[in-house]
């Protein structure tokens, strides 16, 4: 299963751009880059502050609360572009992200140093090795160090579900393409953006709504 932004929108967390290509007001390369990190670390921590703070207001939606459910029926591997702690928090078992989590911060010198963060970051907070914390988000341009295990759970899958994301940002976008040919493969989005490759799927369905209700009706499918 594939989760992305509006997968936690129903829950007040903001999507990751704007049709202008603004996140909460910012350039995405400003608050989502190693470059926008080196000009003004001031501005990306107090971004990455505030969506902390507003994760810590919010609770998991239907639409996480069903993917629990799913589990009594189905093994569901969660693989989710999201940075929040929603599906962990509504009970999913098996929850890999794959840009990182908005509740760990890691160290700028050496990666590998991660730690539980529920609180806001400024500079001069150090890791144990004396380098300054920053948010455990892959920016743009960054390595994403769990695509090979994510990519193995879509080879090993047998159903794969997609919701919430544009299919737009690779090289999550990808996944999809890693899938035993023939398989059943769900998409729930409101605005679902379906390539010519994606839309030659024969065995593809589309649900052109949003998380809760589309998730809801892929369930009664698998169920029935």
């Amino acid at each position: 299963m594939l989760t992305g932004a509006g997968m936690s929108a129903e829950s007040g967390i903001s999507t990751f751009r704007d049709s202008n290509g603004l996140w909460e007001n910012h350039d995405i390369m400003e608050v989502a880059s190693p470059e926008g990190w080196e000009r003004n670390p001031t501005l990306v921590l107090e971004f990455y502050n505030a969506r902390r703070r507003r994760l810590l207001e919010v609770s998991p939606n239907a639409g996480h609360l069903a993917l629990v459910e799913l589990e009594k029926h189905f093994d569901v591997d969660i693989i989710t572009q999201n940075v929040d702690d929603l599906h962990e928090r509504a009970g999913s078992s098996k929850v890999v992200h794959l840009h990182g989590e908005l509740l760990k911060s890691q160290s700028t010198a050496h990666p590998h140093l991660i730690y539980p963060c529920d609180v806001d970051l400024y500079l001069g907070d150090h890791c144990e090795k004396g380098s300054q914390l920053r948010p455990h988000i892959v920016w743009f341009g960054e390595e994403v160090p769990k695509l090979d295990q994510a990519a193995d759970l879509v080879d090993e899958a047998d159903i794969v579900l997609i919701v919430g994301t544009s299919m737009q940002v690779y090289p999550a976008a990808g996944l999809v393409g890693y899938a035993v040919p023939g398989i059943p493969i769900y998409y729930v989005d409101p605005k679902p953006a379906i390539s010519h490759e994606f839309r030659r799927m024969i065995n593809l369905r589309v649900f052109s709504e949003n998380a809760t209700t589309g998730i809801e009706k892929v369930m009664h499918e698998l169920l029935s």
